[in-house]
Protein backbone atom coordinates (compact mmCIF):
# COMPACT_ATOMS: atom_id res chain seq x y z
CA UNK A 1 0.00 0.00 0.00
CA UNK A 2 1.61 3.20 -0.89
CA UNK A 3 1.75 6.33 1.69
CA UNK A 4 0.32 9.38 0.47
CA UNK A 5 0.60 13.06 1.88
CA UNK A 6 -1.49 15.30 0.63
CA UNK A 7 -0.29 19.06 0.05
CA UNK A 8 -2.99 21.82 -0.52
CA UNK A 9 -4.16 24.98 1.27
CA UNK A 10 -7.75 24.11 0.52
CA UNK A 11 -9.22 21.60 3.16
CA UNK A 12 -11.64 20.67 0.88
CA UNK A 13 -9.37 19.69 -1.68
CA UNK A 14 -7.28 17.69 0.96
CA UNK A 15 -10.44 16.12 2.51
CA UNK A 16 -11.54 15.50 -1.97
CA UNK A 17 -8.01 13.68 -2.71
CA UNK A 18 -8.17 12.03 0.85
CA UNK A 19 -11.55 10.35 -0.03
CA UNK A 20 -10.56 9.42 -3.65
CA UNK A 21 -7.04 7.76 -2.44
CA UNK A 22 -8.56 5.82 0.53
CA UNK A 23 -11.14 4.54 -1.90
CA UNK A 24 -8.55 2.82 -4.12
CA UNK A 25 -6.38 1.20 -1.27
CA UNK A 26 -3.81 4.34 -0.68
CA UNK A 27 -3.05 5.21 3.06
CA UNK A 28 -3.16 8.58 3.50
CA UNK A 29 -0.26 9.40 6.12
CA UNK A 30 -0.87 13.29 6.22
CA UNK A 31 -1.86 16.56 5.23
CA UNK A 32 0.19 19.99 4.90
CA UNK A 33 -1.66 23.49 4.72
CA UNK A 34 1.54 24.65 2.89
CA UNK A 35 4.58 24.25 1.50
CA UNK A 36 6.63 24.99 4.55
CA UNK A 37 4.47 21.97 6.33
CA UNK A 38 5.15 19.85 3.40
CA UNK A 39 8.60 20.05 3.90
CA UNK A 40 8.28 19.36 7.49
CA UNK A 41 5.64 16.61 7.30
CA UNK A 42 7.80 14.88 4.77
CA UNK A 43 10.80 14.59 6.79
CA UNK A 44 8.66 13.10 9.47
CA UNK A 45 6.40 10.73 7.75
CA UNK A 46 8.52 9.38 4.82
CA UNK A 47 5.27 9.04 2.61
CA UNK A 48 5.76 7.18 -0.84
CA UNK A 49 4.40 9.83 -2.92
CA UNK A 50 3.47 13.47 -2.17
CA UNK A 51 0.26 15.22 -3.84
CA UNK A 52 1.69 18.83 -4.25
CA UNK A 53 -0.52 22.45 -4.94
CA UNK A 54 1.29 25.02 -6.68
CA UNK A 55 -0.30 28.11 -5.08
CA UNK A 56 -0.27 28.16 -1.43
CA UNK A 57 1.08 30.35 1.59
CA UNK A 58 4.55 30.65 3.13
CA UNK A 59 6.08 28.48 0.55
CA UNK A 60 4.40 27.89 -2.74
CA UNK A 61 5.03 24.25 -4.30
CA UNK A 62 7.46 24.83 -6.74
CA UNK A 63 9.39 25.76 -3.58
CA UNK A 64 8.47 23.05 -1.84
CA UNK A 65 9.07 20.56 -4.69
CA UNK A 66 12.83 21.74 -4.56
CA UNK A 67 13.38 21.48 -0.98
CA UNK A 68 11.62 17.86 -0.88
CA UNK A 69 13.86 16.66 -3.81
CA UNK A 70 16.93 18.34 -1.64
CA UNK A 71 16.19 15.70 1.16
CA UNK A 72 15.27 13.16 -0.94
CA UNK A 73 15.88 13.09 -5.06
CA UNK A 74 13.94 10.08 -5.55
CA UNK A 75 10.89 11.79 -4.06
CA UNK A 76 7.72 11.18 -6.04
CA UNK A 77 6.15 14.30 -6.35
CA UNK A 78 3.11 14.59 -8.63
CA UNK A 79 1.64 18.53 -8.37
CA UNK A 80 -1.80 19.12 -8.44
CA UNK A 81 -3.04 22.61 -9.65
CA UNK A 82 -5.46 25.18 -11.09
CA UNK A 83 -2.50 26.50 -12.59
CA UNK A 84 -2.06 24.75 -15.99
CA UNK A 85 -0.57 27.07 -17.87
CA UNK A 86 2.75 25.79 -20.05
CA UNK A 87 5.42 27.57 -18.23
CA UNK A 88 4.52 25.75 -14.94
CA UNK A 89 3.80 22.69 -15.67
CA UNK A 90 7.27 22.54 -17.83
CA UNK A 91 8.97 24.49 -14.47
CA UNK A 92 7.34 21.74 -12.23
CA UNK A 93 8.78 18.84 -14.66
CA UNK A 94 12.23 20.80 -14.56
CA UNK A 95 12.14 20.58 -11.38
CA UNK A 96 12.02 17.25 -10.81
CA UNK A 97 7.89 16.89 -10.50
CA UNK A 98 6.92 13.46 -11.92
CA UNK A 99 3.47 14.43 -12.50
CA UNK A 100 1.14 17.35 -13.29
CA UNK A 101 -2.49 16.61 -12.66
CA UNK A 102 -4.39 19.98 -13.30
CA UNK A 103 -7.84 21.00 -11.65
CA UNK A 104 -10.45 20.53 -11.29
CA UNK A 105 -9.78 16.38 -12.07
CA UNK A 106 -11.64 13.28 -12.39
CA UNK A 107 -10.86 10.39 -10.02
CA UNK A 108 -9.42 8.51 -12.64
CA UNK A 109 -7.32 10.94 -13.47
CA UNK A 110 -5.38 11.26 -10.21
CA UNK A 111 -5.29 7.31 -9.60
CA UNK A 112 -3.68 7.20 -12.77
CA UNK A 113 -1.27 9.62 -12.31
CA UNK A 114 -0.31 8.07 -9.19
CA UNK A 115 -0.18 4.10 -10.35
CA UNK A 116 1.71 5.10 -13.27
CA UNK A 117 4.58 6.53 -10.68
CA UNK A 118 7.32 3.76 -10.60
Amino acid sequence: MKRVLIVDDAAFMRVSIKNMLTKHGYEVVGEAENGKVAVQKFQELAPDIVTMDITMPEMNGLESLKAILALQPSAQVVMVSAMGQESMVREAVIAGARGFIVKPFKEDVLISALSNLP
